[in-house]
């Protein structure tokens, strides 16, 4: 099969696209085609050797795809050849740049019918991501205060959605181009991180989600009310120490299930959750996909269309 790997750790120029074989499905898993599969910030991370030491060559990035089954492992169930789902490779697993996937599935879920394959993977770990986040982590509620570092990218665009949708304020920071499509998914207030620092105009936050991790995490803290928590996915595996005993410091656990993915079908049918713009590649295109990833300045979402 087709697929873009890379054979050692470095910067985009790595990246490779070329033939691999065939993945064999162990037991429990299913073979699935893929049609899609997008980018996200970890799989630049990984490739740049930032994350644990890739054990085996060539290593194929790529969290989470749309696409459709086409064969089954020994005890595999739920689905069949033929149906479409969308996933989130299980933790520690990566793979999804390729033309066809291996994975466990019980964690994959049903592709909704009004998604495409590109919008369905365009939202499964971001949107997995900001649920736990959220409405597990953090557990907003309704009339509480919000802020959002970062929010014109994939996870964060999400989160603002699901925050307004549970019925809170939501401030984030974005450059001045990004802030009308903020405003557009719902965002009370956008502050250009460009001209003003975020610390001297926004206070007395109930939660914060820091999507964007270094400077920006530590400073977060400061617009917490005392009794505030606040959650990050870009400081590594563990959250950064709270400089304040009287706020939380969390990192969400991002486990791969079936009832989140299923809950971003429901948010999206609701309308809750619009799909984020797009821009799509092909896998042959992978180092250019990872330049813009790596540029952290996107909006929305980098899929590559397989398939």
């Amino acid at each position: 099969m087709k697929a873009a790997y890379f054979m050692r750790a470095g910067g985009p120029e790595v990246m490779e696209y070329g033939e691999v074989p065939d993945p064999v499905p162990q037991k429990g898993e299913v073979i699935v085609d893929v049609h899609a599969a997008s980018v996200n910030g970890a799989d630049w991370k990984v490739r740049s050797g930032r994350y644990a030491p890739i054990a085996r060559f060539p290593h194929i990035p790529g969290r989470d795809f749309s696409g459709v089954v086409s064969a089954l492992g020994e005890g595999a169930e739920d689905f069949g050849p033929g149906d479409a789902v969308f996933g989130v490779c299980d933790v520690g697993r990566e793979g999804a740049y390729a033309e066809r996937l291996a994975i466990a599935s019980s964690i994959i879920a049903a592709k909704p019918a009004m998604l495409s394959h590109v919008e369905a993977a365009s939202l499964a770990l971001t949107g997995i991501t900001a649920l736990v986040s959220i409405e597990d982590t953090l557990k907003l509620k309704a009339g509480e205060t919000l802020f959002v570092s970062g929010g014109a990218g994939g996870v964060a665009s999400f989160a603002i959605q699901v925050a307004k949708h549970l019925g809170a304020r939501v401030c984030t920071t974005a450059s001045t181009s990004n802030h009308d499509y903020l405003r557009g998914l719902g965002a009370d207030q956008v502050i250009d991180y460009h001209a003003v620092d975020f610390t001297t105009v926004i206070s007395g936050c109930d939660a914060v989600f820091d999507t964007v991790g270094g400077a920006v995490a530590r400073a977060s803290f400061a617009v917490l009310r005392p009794g505030g928590r606040a959650a990050f996915i870009a400081s590594g595996d563990q959250a950064p120490p709270s400089p304040r005993p009287d706020v939380t410091s969390l990192r969400p656990d991002v486990r791969r299930t079936r009832s989140h993915l299923e809950r971003i079908t429901t948010l999206v049918a609701g309308g809750a959750v619009r799909v984020p713009e797009i821009t799509t590649f092909r896998l042959a295109d992978a180092v250019e996909a990872h330049r813009l990833s790596e540029g952290r300045h996107v909006r929305g979402k980098l899929v590559f269309q397989v398939h």
